[in-house]
């Protein structure tokens, strides 16, 4: 009779533990490369915005999105004057939509930043193509960073800072303190692209320590004496490390590393994986033993 319930247990976890791993299923299916995680997102927006607007942070966010890469386009085609009437959007959008719990008020602040920029790149006496094109791309990353905190266009950039990272350090170590300068310029124009999508989805720290360290790198070759080699890879170092957790990569994470396959087992799994194995074990110790009480002579 123990035994029987023995068995009734282990078939009722089994079922449960098979029931979890299914619906695990689900969860694993988000799993993409940068590339697919951006155009997944966008046709996730694309889809959120088909109902009617309700006036909230987060359809507000997903509004914002949808213009700015309008806006984008339009840009990208030389049609400024839709390029405009999308520029107009975009600031009745951001007036009537409250963002409140979604980006700090530093981010909120470098959203109308890029806005009140892009304002005055149409506004100008004469239109110059290559600041409105600049001005559009940072209002987009900036809206889409608002709106996929967790998974936002900017990080794709990461490939790119690690670039400039590796030439900066070449140059120090070849005391090319002009190879250096080139080298930091490009990566500054890059941070300036990013940074207020950054401020958006990051936390004030790590942007200031970012922001600090590119002044310094910057600044450090225009002293009076020039930086020993040792001094130029140790600012490297730190730059390194900046830009991980900037990025919110491991240490030893490889540059174009690809996504973890999925778990299929999580602790809950193991746990009642363990619990099986146990049952079935004790189980089969109880139908030993009772077998070798039957074999016992009378």
């Amino acid at each position: 009779m123990r035994r029987r319930r023995y068995i009734v247990l282990t078939g009722l976890v089994l079922c449960w533990l098979l029931a979890g791993l299914n619906g695990g299923k689900v969860s694993a299916y988000g799993v993409y490369s940068p590339g697919e995680a951006v155009n997944k997102l966008g046709r996730a927006s694309e889809a959120a915005g088909s109902g009617s607007p309700v006036q909230t942070g987060g359809s507000g966010a997903q509004r914002l999105e949808q213009a700015a890469e309008a806006l984008y386009n339009y840009v990208l085609k030389g049609d400024i004057a839709k390029a405009r009437q999308e520029s107009e959007e975009i600031s009745k959008i951001f007036v009537s939509s409250s963002f409140e719990g979604q980006t700090s008020v530093e981010g909120v602040n470098a959203l109308s930043g890029v806005i009140v920029d892009l304002k005055a790149a149409f506004a100008a006496a004469q239109i110059v193509p290559e600041k409105i094109e600049a001005a559009a791309a940072k209002v987009r990353l900036a809206a889409n960073s608002l709106n996929h905190p967790r998974q936002p266009m900017w990080q794709q950039y990461y490939k790119l800072f690690r670039e400039d990272l590796n030439d900066m350090e070449k140059s120090a170590a070849a005391g090319d303190l002009e190879g250096w300068k080139a080298a930091v310029t490009r990566l500054q124009s890059r941070y300036d692209t990013i940074r207020p999508a950054v401020v958006i989805s990051s936390r004030p720290e790590v942007v200031n320590a970012f922001d600090s360290w590119l002044s310094y790198a910057a600044g450090v070759t225009s002293s009076a004496q020039p930086p020993e080699r040792s001094r130029l890879l140790e600012i490297i170092s730190y730059g390194q490390d900046a830009v991980r957790v900037m990025f919110s990569k491991e240490r030893d994470e490889p540059v174009l590393s690809l996504p973890l396959s999925p778990q299929k087992y999580g602790a809950w799994g193991m746990l009642a994986g363990a619990f099986i194995l146990s049952a079935l074990a004790y189980a089969g110790y109880r139908k030993y033993r009772g077998e070798q009480e039957d074999l016992k002579p009378v």
